[in-house]
């Protein structure tokens, strides 16, 4: 959080009204700002197209945000760190039956990792970012995540990666504010991206199609297989596992009499397995590159809500650390759906404990 004394920030901006309004809110505090934005395809020559973030007119947005609040602003090329870390992660993923999350990677590994680095290149002492999510030094000195005022725009989910070295370093000055009213802080500064609609799929994939973004990527992903039921039946086939994900139910191009859903992926036969909607739930789970917000882990059993996907609702559970990178989720009640890839994030109330990858 701000400090006392003025501090040189450089502020991650995407060109939207989130990144803006954090900058422009540092900026009144009397901040020095240096705003940073990531180049992360070929703007000219590049066959890839990106959706309605990261796109060069997202950049221009940016430096117009810079101009208009007075700071300067500087493009950081990070193709390269974005194809290998996340993207790549995404075609792999898929191919091996799982669901990624390419924004997590992103976040952690590519957002914070390169920025903090290049952010010390300028001179800056932190980094913004216009997340949702709030960071608190506790009494013990360490530092705390934990979920943002507007649950509807909360972002811890996504931030579990980051470490107390991160956490020292980050501000998001939008942490305690509703959307509604970082819309209205934009307008009244007169900024171009006041009104700018919020990105919703995933950068890379705009046309939503990952099944053809994979099978573009790895050719091999697009091995057929077979359909089956519960009690190993074949009554169906596929194109490739990539093109399924636990608890779908449209494109299975099956007739049954009623609903099925996939309940399981197996990328050794290509098998996909389907079942009614009631095999989809689940009682634990298992989680590896489990990072532990504090720093280590727990050292025994902990009462916890815990988060399967962006848009779950958080289930009691209680967690039991398996050393140091993995956990064990056991909850109160079964939850649907419970999809490898995806990851599993542990809440004490608001506060992020930590987070890992759900296993297969």
């Amino acid at each position: 959080m701000p400090g006392p004394r003025p501090l040189r920030i450089a502020v991650a901006m995407s060109g939207g009204v989130d990144s803006s309004v954090a900058a422009a809110l540092l900026a009144e505090q009397g901040h020095e700002i240096i705003g940073l934005s990531m180049q992360l395809y070929d703007q000219q020559h590049g066959e890839q197209t990106f959706g309605s973030c990261c796109t060069i007119d997202d950049l221009y947005d940016a430096r117009r945000v810079a101009n208009t609040i007075g700071f300067p602003h500087y493009i950081l090329n990070l193709e390269r760190q974005f194809q290998e870390t996340v993207v790549s992660n995404f075609v792999n993923e898929y191919a091996a039956g799982r669901t990624p999350i390419p924004c997590t990677h992103c976040n952690s590994d590519v957002k914070f990792a390169t920025l903090l680095e290049r952010a010390e290149g300028f001179g800056a002492e932190a980094v913004a970012t216009g997340h949702y999510a709030r960071i608190e030094r506790m009494a013990n000195g360490q530092w705390s995540l934990s979920r943002s005022l507007d649950t509807q725009k909360d972002q811890s989910y996504f931030l579990f990666g980051l470490t107390q070295e991160q956490l020292a370093r980050a501000w998001f000055p939008l942490g305690s504010m509703h959307k509604t009213a970082v819309r209205e802080h934009a307008r009244r500064l007169g900024l171009t991206v006041a009104e700018k609609p919020d990105s919703q799929e995933i950068c890379f994939v705009p046309d939503g199609d990952h099944a053809a973004f994979v099978a573009r990527r790895r050719p091999d992903a697009a091995t057929a297989g077979p359909i089956r039921d519960e009690q190993g039946r074949t009554i169906g086939s596929h194109g490739g596992v990539h093109r399924f994900t636990i608890g779908q139910r449209k494109g299975l191009g099956l007739s049954a009499e009623v609903p099925l859903y996939v309940t399981k992926i197996d990328v050794d036969d290509r098998s996909v397995t389907v079942g009614p909607r009631g095999s989809l739930d689940r009682t634990s789970l298992t989680a590896s590159g489990v990072n532990w917000i504090s720093g280590r882990a727990p050292e025994g059993p902990l009462q916890i809500t815990a988060q399967i996907r962006h848009r779950h609702a958080a289930a009691v559970a209680t967690l039991r650390p398996l050393g140091t990178a993995r956990a064990e989720i056991t909850f109160e009640n079964p939850q649907a759906a419970v999809t490898p890839g995806q990851a599993v994030v542990f809440y004490d109330g608001d506060r992020v404990l930590g987070g890992g990858w759900i296993d297969n």
